[in-house]
């Protein structure tokens, strides 16, 4: 664990959010990429979840389990939300959240389609830096559909500089630092931007759910002429206070239900509605927002006329009513913004070899920026998912015998690191263990939290079996996740002083999965082991999670090998614990006889 002088302020905040001796990382960039087009919000007969629940429907409609944004934040149970609108004037919609492919529009799978980068992050998140690069011109949505459509699969991606949209720098620079954004002109000729920072509530009560986590409605209301007030039945009250340009902010309420007239042609149950916004600016209808002030859902409404080659910048501050600053946005505003800048410099000069090049360095702090910006709040409780809710339209029957149906027991509702936060914005099982590793360097408590979370009795089958990612959880990933937890174990402290208690922890779960595979994926008893796509060979002519067509079972190279690792590793940990209690011992002997049988199979 990294201590005051070794890391600075950031690495005291680690040791401090640790010990639970303050919540620092109550708020980060939890909020999702994508939450159209997840399994987690299809409820359609067949498992379509890209038809289901497509781009066109996001800007309308209520997700039921996630919220998802531009270049946003939100708290670690995604109650209270914060990100980017823009439009340029040109564009038919707000844009309020990444654009890319469907999985069957793209020519390679899904895609996205848009330039943005994640450019730091603290690990307690107390400074994040992204930028979004947004096209003075109209957005080319329908091109970039049709296009990658015609094409075919031997054929490169048609990606979106390829359309010329970024032609003499006609974009602007969308640079969010938490807590403020500034717009930068690249092109040659002065352009307008509306800015809308938005800050909404999940929808948590239009499902007619009694359990945990559905909360009655909160509300966003202003209070004075610079301030708005957001209060929640278990996050509390919180300001977010807005820089004044040429006179008092425009504020827009609405709130975060679904457009069922437009999506459904029936009557909407509230007449405010989640794309009032996009209405009130594009459509030019002012009766979309509300006009008595308040809602689930507020923006501040900015037109910024940017001059060529300048900038433009807007402070923001979000603060709970029980820590006010005394001047939200002063010369503490200031001061608080490059105190953080200074901190996070402080604490990667502590973790990046300062034998590296500086652009080496760069390159590394970048890449530790994407694991950190990464982290997502990811919510699905499968019972529930399967029945459906009270308020809603029942699901079709046949769903109760679909997808996942097996993984009732499953209760997810937690920040966890992804592979992509659009591309997947939903776990992976083997992917997060290899991402344990560097984030072992930069969280040591994160990276143990994350290990033993996936063993818990809310994750893992009663059968001992990981989930391993949404669209089928009884898939079978490369059992990796022993490996990456004694990496882990053997990162993150001295030889004398490591934390044992974790190693424990994980070792008694893992004899678990480890039984799973032997008794699951050993058909023959022979220890030669089966197991679908396990990572050494993922291009087959035939799906090998499934049933072969040709009847029989399946003996595999690199299942077999996988298990020979598991075995391995499972020796090590078994020799580490038995050296201060012997009961280990006797499973040291049971993985190096098990592994001397697959060996000799």
């Amino acid at each position: 664990m990294p201590q005051k002088e070794a890391g600075g302020a950031e690495a005291l905040r680690l040791v401090q959010d640790s010990s639970r001796e303050k919540n620092w990382k109550r708020w980060g960039p939890y909020l999702s990429e994508r939450q159209w087009g997840t399994v987690r919000e299809d409820y359609s007969p067949a498992g379509t979840c890209w038809d289901y629940f497509p781009h066109d429907h996001a800007r309308s409609r209520a997700f039921r389990w996630g919220e998802d944004g531009l270049l946003g934040i939100t708290d670690r149970e995604c109650r209270l939300c914060f990100a980017l609108a823009l439009w340029n004037g040109r564009d038919p919609i707000l844009k309020e959240r990444l654009f890319g492919l469907t999985s069957p529009e793209g020519n390679h799978g899904e895609d996205v389609k848009e330039s943005y980068f994640y450019l730091d992050s603290t690990p307690t998140h107390s400074y994040l830096k992204s930028l979004y690069k947004y096209p003075q011109g109209e957005f080319p949505y329908v091109r970039l559909v049709e296009e990658n459509r015609r094409r075919g699969r031997e054929v490169s991606e048609f990606e979106l500089i390829d359309t010329g949209i970024f032609d003499e720098n006609r974009y602007f620079d969308i640079l969010a630092e938490y807590a403020k954004s500034t717009v930068s002109n690249r092109g040659r000729a002065a352009a307008t931007l509306h800015l809308l920072p938005t800050l909404w509530f999940r929808n948590t009560w239009s499902w007619g759910c009694t359990h945990e986590g559905c909360w009655i409605k909160p509300r966003i209301e202003p209070a004075g002429d610079s301030r708005l007030l957001a209060q929640h039945a278990t996050l509390g009250r919180f300001f977010l206070a807005v820089e004044s340009r040429n006179g008092a902010p425009e504020f827009l309420f609405t709130d975060n239900e679904t457009n069922f007239l437009r999506l459904f042609g029936v009557e909407n149950a509230n007449f405010y509605v989640k794309d009032a916004f996009h209405e009130y600016l594009i459509g030019g209808c002012s009766e979309a927002v509300n006009p008595r002030k308040f809602g689930t859902k507020a923006a501040v409404h900015y037109r910024l006329d940017v001059p060529a080659g300048s900038e433009v910048t807007i402070r923001l501050r979000l603060s709970s009513e029980e820590e006010p600053p005394a001047a939200a946005l002063g010369e503490d505003f200031n001061r608080v913004m490059e105190e953080r800048i200074r901190e996070a410099n402080e604490f990667y000069a502590t973790i990046i070899q300062q034998n590296l090049q500086e652009e080496e360095r760069r390159v590394l702090r970048q890449a530790y920026a994407g694991l950190l910006w990464t982290k997502q709040f990811y919510h699905y409780v499968v019972k529930d998912w399967l029945e459906g809710d009270p308020d809603q339209p029942p699901p079709p029957p046949t769903r109760k015998q679909g997808r996942n149906h097996e993984w009732t027991h499953l209760f997810n509702r937690d920040v966890i690191s992804m592979p992509d936060k659009w591309e997947y914005p939903w776990f992976a099982a083997w992917d997060l263990a290899f991402h344990m590793i560097p984030f072992a360097r930069l969280d040591p408590s994160f990276a143990k939290e994350q290990l033993v979370l996936f063993l818990r009795e809310w994750y893992m089958h009663p059968n001992g079996q990981i989930p391993a990612y949404e669209f089928a959880f009884a898939d079978v990933n490369p059992p990796v996740h022993a490996w990456a937890a004694w990496r882990v174990y053997k990162m993150t402290g001295p030889r004398c002083g490591r934390d044992r208690l974790f190693l424990a922890r994980v070792f008694q779960k893992l004899l678990l999965n480890f039984t799973w595979w032997v008794n699951r994926k050993d058909a023959e008893g022979n220890n030669l082991f089966s197991g679908g796509f396990l990572g050494l060979d993922n291009i087959g002519v035939f799906d090998r999670s499934k049933p072969l067509p040709t009847g029989g079972s399946l003996e595999q190279a690199d299942g077999t090998a996988w298990m020979a690792f598991y075995c391995a590793t499972m020796l090590s940990m078994a020799l580490e614990l038995a050296r201060e209690d012997v009961a280990y011992e006797d499973m040291a002997s049971k993985f190096f006889e098990h592994f001397l049988a697959i060996a000799d199979a």
